[in-house]
């Protein structure tokens, strides 16, 4: 008769645990969270403003509660300070805004962004950090997809805001869907702005690569994925997320190469090639951006941005220190802002520039907290992917592909901040803070305050004061 011990050679081997429905539930509402990040401005398309609010301030609510039940583990010490500093002088602005009723309405989404951030990174590990964003990408690649499909199949012209279909010829720019798919034009997806679906897209196939790298479950259907969001994100035709993209295949080359440092200095010689290698790119493309957009199909004055730019430094240095008070975006009922700056019947909401719209908003003083959040997070960022996993004596752990997504995100980040000012809200700003957050409350994968006890990992609650 057969024997068993329970020396692991001859025990039997059990399953891995099952995760609790709880746990469950709770990923599924952290993939909600972050599509109303992703895909909020389609969501605005498809519901209106005001509903979008309703359902964002609801959102928050239910988070709240689920923080109060589950007291997640945290760092006060390691919380992202500099964001706050920023998110409070924001706030502060209202006292001297030219426009507070748009100050106090922005704010309270940043503000919601801000803690959702911290929720998220509070509850999940980072494995299923990951696989929540890539859930919430997927969400919005296949709505994307299948809403230029029902236009060109169903409705067979442009459609507008709110699924009404417009009477007569109007400027494209207030299309949701300009009808596009199968006449070779450029996509616009859910968002109505094919540089947003474009940026959205990056973001897609970067996490559906790293989950690919990270052996998920069911890996061909992730390559499908990325190829579904590689055709969004070519059809957009995006000048900015193309420059992008090419940026952060630098980045990641530099990580991969960093990574491969076995000798003291040796990071050093590779951080000076990319750098000398970095900044003659970035000089070559602006000094040559006649020449590189115009193969991209754009005007060397980057759509016009110029002027924009012009525009908003004249009236930005009239409050150099403090600015005009906080609104991001702009709300373009204001009368300071209504009719100030118009491109194609349509006044313009935002500076087309992160840091001219933070200069304009809130001075010198939110441009230097903001240079200083960007920093922190980008250094952070950084060393978390280029470092080998180590809190012992032992150097030879192997890296995780997990680590590659903040840095890569911030890569993207950065470059789509010179011509958008996209990653002050939504999914940009709430990244900044989850990441940012994350490494430092679990500078380690496997470990750290989220990550001090498997019963996370197997769905338990943890009831832990922070």
């Amino acid at each position: 008769m057969a024997m068993h011990t329970t020396h692991p050679v001859s025990a039997l081997p059990t399953p891995p645990p099952r995760e609790t429905t709880g746990h469950l539930l709770l990923r599924a509402w952290c993939v909600f969270v972050l599509f109303l990040a992703l895909g909020g401005v389609g969501v605005i398309n498809a519901i209106g403003l005001a509903a979008t609010g309703v359902v964002v301030v609801a959102s928050a609510i239910v988070s709240a509660v689920l923080w109060t039940i589950l007291r997640p583990p945290v760092a006060l010490r390691r919380l992202p300070w500099l964001a706050f500093g920023y998110v409070a002088w924001a706030g502060a602005s209202i006292a001297w805004s030219a426009w507070p009723a748009a100050s106090v309405l922005t704010w309270l989404l940043l503000a919601i962004t801000t803690f959702q951030g911290l929720f998220i990174g509070a509850v999940l590990t980072w494995r299923d950090v990951v696989g929540a964003v890539a859930s919430a990408a997927k969400w919005v690649v296949g709505l994307s997809l299948l809403f230029e499909l029902a236009v060109s199949l169903f409705v067979r012209g442009p459609l507008l805001p709110g699924f009404a279909v417009p009477e007569g010829r109007m400027d494209p720019i207030v299309y949701w869907s300009r009808d596009n798919l199968f006449d070779g034009g450029r996509l616009q997806g859910i968002f109505g702005n094919a540089n947003l679906l474009g940026a959205a897209m990056l973001v897609a196939i970067i996490v559906f690569a790293i989950r690919y790298a990270a052996k998920a479950p069911r890996r061909p259907l992730l390559l499908g994925w990325i190829a579904a969001a590689g055709f969004l994100f070519v059809r957009a035709g995006s000048a900015t997320s193309i420059v992008a993209a090419a940026f952060v295949v630098l980045v990641l080359a530099t990580v991969l190469v960093m990574r491969t440092a076995r000798r003291p200095g040796e990071r050093t010689r590779w951080y000076l090639l990319y750098a000398a290698v970095g900044l003659g790119a970035g000089a070559a493309l602006w000094f040559g951006r006649e020449t590189v957009f115009g193969a991209l199909g754009r005007d060397s004055d980057l759509t016009g941005r110029e002027g924009i730019w012009a525009d908003v430094l004249t009236r930005a240095d009239q409050h150099p220190i403090v600015g005009w008070g906080y609104s991001t975006p702009w709300i373009a009922s204001e009368p300071l802002i209504d009719g100030w700056i118009v491109d194609h019947g349509q006044t313009v909401v935002q500076a087309h520039s992160m840091w001219l719209d933070t200069y304009l908003q809130l001075g010198g003083v939110g441009v230097v907290l903001l240079v200083l959040t960007m920093l922190a997070y980008v250094w952070r960022s950084w060393f978390f992917a280029v470092d080998r996993p180590r809190w012992d004596l032992r150097a030879d752990r192997p890296y995780s592909p997990l680590t590659l997504l903040p840095t890569m995100i911030g890569g993207l980040l950065v470059v789509q901040g010179l011509t958008e000012s996209a990653p002050l809200l939504l999914w940009g700003w709430m990244f900044v803070v989850l990441f940012g957050a994350k490494i430092k409350q679990s500078p380690l994968v496997g470990v750290g305050p989220a990550e001090q006890s498997m019963s996370i990992e197997r769905g338990e609650l943890q009831r832990s004061g922070s």
